[in-house]
């Protein structure tokens, strides 16, 4: 038994396609249901009898048309679209659950701090305390394009905004003392007004008045979750994040990633403890390797060529059907581009002695074999300290998952590397005592 264990979080679309471009044709891959209530409560269950920490929704605000110059390879290759807006099923999922935690993507670069504090209040109160914010500056043009803007600032500026947007924030979800709430009937007394005051608060890029209509939710604010790879997005990590969602190529990488982050958290008097490195991974899992093996090699074929590429085209910000190698890549990614998907693909070149070429069409990696075997994986990396846990990422949604929690997370509990039940009644309190 070790007193350290980690955490798991699902990376969840609403829609049939996340990291892998071909798992939506898998016959065992669920279409018929992507607007109906009842996929997410499914799998909301799931997770949630596993004991993973939470599961978020990762978003892109608008349809990627960088690849060809349009549209037409996301939709017709089965892009990460976003279907639905997740916080419209975010609730759905918190009816069927108690102890999941919930996190939406928001970005600071389009969205009103008052508008970010509001919703996310909202999503605490509503969960009992399990919400958390993937806080997003946002990376493509056709997002700032959507919200009426003429392009994307550059990514330090961004960054500079979103700290002044959390701080924001912070000070809108302050305006209520915990004890504002009178209700007493006799007295005439609802709220007790001299315990809730103006925020009032204006910085460089920003400015609120507030109060918030909300009272101060049961965390108080939600648990930041943040994936910034940039040297200036490591720092607004190290400032804000409680979890870090990270894509690094080996465990070397991410021994690194994971090493700089905690250093720079003692500057904004943060222990290590406080940022949860997570890197993510998806399995294909077998009774036996060759069981599993069989099974990647079927879900491999199911990726047409240029598929692959697309995916990466968005990731880059440049349109790899076009621009073969990083110095054309870098000529026309502009303030487009996330740079952990930048990394990971010249460490792949760098680590395998490939092209630029051959890695933006190369697939992630996958952790493919049986549970035992991911699961040997998995502690592996835990215990040398690359990471503080995982995100897991669908294949062929929901049957990976489902695999996943009844035949992985088991091992790890054997372990005594995974929770057996949660500890905390919102999702900071089990991110602090797994």
């Amino acid at each position: 038994m070790t007193a350290r264990r980690m955490h798991l979080v699902a990376y969840l679309k609403t829609g049939p396609t996340a990291n892998h471009p071909g798992g939506w044709r898998h016959p065992e891959a669920d279409l018929d249901d992507i607007f109906k209530p009842e996929r997410y409560e499914h799998i909301a269950r799931v997770l949630e009898a596993a004991c993973f920490d939470a599961a978020f929704y990762a978003d892109t605000f608008g349809l990627p048309d960088i690849h060809g110059g349009n549209f037409d390879a996301y939709l017709k290759h089965g892009g990460q679209i976003t279907y639905l807006d997740p916080l419209m099923v975010l609730p759905l999922m918190a009816r069927v659950t108690k102890h999941l935690g919930l996190g939406a993507t928001l970005s600071t670069t389009f969205m009103t701090p008052y508008y970010l504090a509001r919703t996310m209040a909202s999503l605490d109160m509503l969960t009992g305390g399990r919400a958390a914010w993937n806080v997003v500056t946002s990376a493509t043009e056709l997002e700032a394009r959507n919200f009426g803007m003429d392009g994307l600032p550059p990514k330090d500026l961004r960054y500079d905004r979103a700290d002044d947007v959390l701080q924001a924030c912070n000070a809108l979800w302050d305006c209520w003392d915990e004890d504002a709430f009178v209700l007493n009937r006799e007295t005439g007394v609802f709220i007790d007004p001299s315990k809730v005051r103006y925020a009032d608060y204006e910085g460089p890029y920003v400015r609120t008045r507030g109060p918030l209509t909300i009272p101060r939710s049961p965390q108080g604010r939600p648990v930041y979750l943040q994936a910034g790879a940039s040297d200036r997005g490591r720092e607004f990590a190290a400032r804000w994040a409680e979890m870090i969602f990270c894509t690094p190529h080996s465990k070397a990488d991410a021994i690194a990633f994971t090493a700089d982050i905690k250093a720079r958290m003692a500057k904004y008097g943060r222990s290590p403890d406080q940022c949860k490195v997570l890197p993510s991974f998806a399995v294909v899992l077998g009774e036996t390797r060759s069981i599993a093996e069989e099974k990647y090699q079927h879900l491999h074929g199911l990726i047409d060529p240029d598929a692959q590429r697309m995916l990466n085209s968005s990731l880059l910000g440049a349109d790899l059907s076009k621009h073969k190698s990083v110095e054309d890549m870098a000529k026309v990614q502009g303030n487009q581009g996330v740079t952990g998907s930048t990394d990971r693909v010249l460490q792949l070149m760098r680590d395998e002695g490939i092209s630029f070429d051959e890695a933006t069409a190369r697939p992630r990696g996958l952790l493919i074999g049986t549970a035992t075997d991911v699961a040997d994986q998995l502690e592996d990396w835990f215990r040398d300290g690359a990471c503080d846990g995982f995100i897991v990422w669908p294949t062929v949604f929901p049957r990976m998952f489902e695999d996943f929690c009844r035949m992985v997370v088991p091992e790890l509990q054997r372990r005594g590397l995974f929770r057996r039940e949660y500890s905390g009644s919102t999702l900071r309190e089990n991110l602090a005592n797994p």
